[in-house]
């Protein structure tokens, strides 16, 4: 396992992860068992035979639940290419006995499809399942009632599907939730029992896993490699400049998860009801930092020793609105309008485009040092490849997210107004009074930011509808009897 220190002043080949550990500023890093930010505790997987878990969890649910959640499409057992890796999960699950649920939610599928499912769910003994069919009539009416008191769940996609599973894992009356991709090629029961653990025994309020992205002989994980480490380092290297504490201290946060886009995460059930998630492709990003404004104890955990692989998005360079191209846009404009809309940032062109060239330089050096790890490790490195994605795909998303967040109608407003105030050649139209105007439509367009397309929170839900959780349990069991769930 490899460790690259993102200090960008050295470099130390060493024994660990491609991250930097470090969460107080200008520190360096230990190898492995560090733990230098006060927020997060990291639990590291030192021996590969490591006692069996599951007896702790299973006294530590002892008359509580623990529940699964994992998102699902319809093409994760319908094709033929990814249907092995998601028996693979069934059988890993089988073997788990402390879970009281696992939920399917189940997107992007027809009945027949949703009836499929159950049958492979029972076919590899997996009994005690939920089927949360999205597109059945029960689950879109249920959608159209929490929409129907103006909270948006329009949006389709892992988002809004693990949202409503989380919803059903309250209705079942869950005292801890896991969830898990459904697309994870090296899965092993093992790793669940390590996610559930510091929730279940250790009484975290939430949990993040962590792993290696090797695979093939090289490394992957290039949206946190190549995008999100080096923009994070640039953000706090610019707010380190203006001396703003604050953001910095959000910073150095995400900056200490070893792999902060893993898709894998448990939570304690009344930090849950209090959260919101992010409905585009920045849900992990924007979990972090829910977790950093609502959790008082985090874990981050080492899933796994080895390589851990699961679908890699394609590139999409001429295509914005897929692949890894949306991806990037989508967590850099989680990232930009947090610092906006929660922290009280004030951004600007100008912030945008001198953050942007930062972020070339660091990632041009973090490039360096990736190359020299593959050297050390005898693994493949294309670092031509890797350079033309971060001065195209990568830096190109960095600037359409600045685009959306700087666009809002007050702050063209307000640069229009600065362009015109001393020109001359717009006097005649100061003088009918159209600076009056536009600080009058200033102050009117001040609410109209970009927002993170999110979802509320199911406290506030239950608070506005007290029946919810009582219609979700219903149509669960309704829809049991279709699947035939025991």
């Amino acid at each position: 396992m490899l460790y690259t220190n993102v200090n960008t002043h050295s470099t130390t080949i060493a024994i660990s992860s491609f991250h930097d550990k470090s969460c107080a500023k200008g520190e360096e890093t230990m190898i492995d068992f560090s733990q230098t930010c006060r927020n997060i505790t990291t639990l590291y997987l030192v021996d590969k035979n490591q006692q069996n878990l599951s007896p702790k969890l299973r006294a530590g649910v002892r008359g509580k639940k623990a529940v699964l959640v994992i998102p699902t499409l319809a093409t994760e057992f319908t094709e033929e290419e990814n249907r092995p890796v998601f028996i693979n999960i069934l059988k890993q699950l089988k073997k788990t006995s402390y879970l009281k649920k696992i939920i399917f939610g189940l997107d992007a599928a027809t009945d027949t499809e949703a009836l499929e499912l159950a049958t492979l769910l029972k076919e590899y003994g997996i009994r005690n399942y939920i089927i949360q069919h999205n597109e059945g009539d029960r689950f879109k009416e249920l959608y159209k009632r929490i929409e129907s008191s103006s909270f948006a769940l329009r949006q389709p996609g892992k988002g809004r599907n693990m949202f409503m599973s989380f919803g059903v894992a309250q209705a079942i009356g869950a005292d801890y939730v896991g969830v898990i991709d459904a697309d994870i090629r090296t899965f092993h029961r093992s790793q669940l029992d390590r996610l559930l653990y510091p929730i279940i025994v250790l009484n975290y309020q939430f949990s993040k896993a962590s792993y290696i992205r090797i695979g093939n002989n090289r490394m992957y994980g290039r949206v946190k490699r190549l995008l999100l480490d080096p923009f994070l380092l640039a953000l706090k290297r610019k707010f380190r400049e203006s001396e703003d504490e604050k953001f910095i201290s959000l910073i150095d946060y995400l900056l200490a998860f070893n792999y902060q886009l893993s898709g894998e995460v448990a939570f304690e059930i009344n930090l849950l009801k209090r959260m919101h998630f992010a409905t585009n492709w920045g849900i992990e990003l924007f979990t972090l930092i829910e977790a950093y404004r609502k959790a008082n104890n985090i874990a981050q955990v080492q899933f796994s020793t080895g390589p851990f692989e699961h679908k890699h998005q394609s590139i999409s360079a001429d295509s914005p609105e897929s692949g890894l191209n949306k991806m990037a846009t989508d967590i850099v404009t989680t990232l930009l309008s947090t610092l906006v809309i929660e922290e009280g940032f004030e951004i600007s062109d100008y912030f945008v485009r001198d953050t942007t060239a930062t972020y070339l330089n660091m990632a041009d050096e973090l490039i360096k040092k990736y190359s020299e790890n593959a050297s050390f490790s005898n693994l493949e490195y294309d670092r031509d490849a890797e350079e033309a994605m971060v001065k195209g795909v990568f830096r190109d998303s960095i600037l359409d997210a600045g685009d959306f967040i700087t666009s809002s109608p007050h702050l063209i407003s307000d640069k229009l107004t600065h362009l015109i105030a001393n020109d001359k050649r717009f006097q005649r139209y100061k003088d009918a009074g159209l600076m009056n105007d536009l600080i009058v439509y200033e102050k009117e367009s001040k609410n109209q930011l970009f927002e993170i397309p999110q979802t509320v929170s199911w406290e506030r839900i239950i608070m506005k509808q007290p029946g919810i959780l009582d219609e979700i349990r219903d149509a669960t069991k309704k829809d049991a009897i279709i699947f035939a769930t025991t």
